[in-house]
């Protein structure tokens, strides 16, 4: 090769390195200036829809009570009973239980809790109570599954007449 060509390869070398340290490419400077385009890319995750089953059979017990002037009857989500006030079990015939439900998800998918209040009623008498879930946030096992369940307070006025008190209330769980 003649020393000319070598030097001419050597320079344009160098112009190139000094163009590409300085930002810019070669791909650039070949367009015709007026338009340019470039492929992107793009992704998306489609994950299991959130869902909630009451399971069967449960239910929100508040057991068998006596209200005398008023008080409330207690069930914690573990299913424990405790009355304030002037209501009292009655003894050796009160079974109180804790709701339940289950869901299924996304595989380790952060969600939280909610329940509503309500009223339970028996003909005109009503009583009014609140909801306790075992755990207002938590997050879903490696098979995209979880089990809480749901405890309450009912307040007896003490004017209810004897008979069975029912009625209903919402458990909600959304995705965080």
């Amino acid at each position: 090769m003649p020393h000319g060509t070598e030097f001419g390869r050597v320079a344009a070398m160098t112009t190139a390195i000094a163009a590409l340290a300085m930002g810019s490419t070669t791909a650039a400077s070949a367009a015709s200036g007026n338009t340019a385009t470039a492929a992107g890319t793009t992704a998306g995750t489609v994950i299991a829809p959130i869902k909630l089953t009451h399971t069967a059979g449960a239910t929100l017990g508040f057991g068998s009570f006596t209200v005398g002037t008023g008080g409330t009857v207690v069930v914690t989500a573990a299913g424990t009973g405790s009355t304030t006030s002037a209501v009292t079990f009655v003894p050796g015939g009160s079974v109180v239980t804790a709701d339940k439900f289950a869901l299924t998800g996304d595989i380790a998918r952060n969600f939280t809790i909610t329940t509503t209040s309500g009223t339970v009623t028996s003909g005109a008498k009503s009583m009014a109570f609140t909801t306790t879930p075992s755990a207002t946030s938590a997050t879903t096992s490696a098979a995209g599954a979880y089990n809480f369940t749901v405890g309450g307070t009912l307040t007896a006025i003490g004017t209810e007449t004897p008979g069975t008190y029912t009625g209903t209330y919402s458990a909600t769980v959304t995705y965080n």
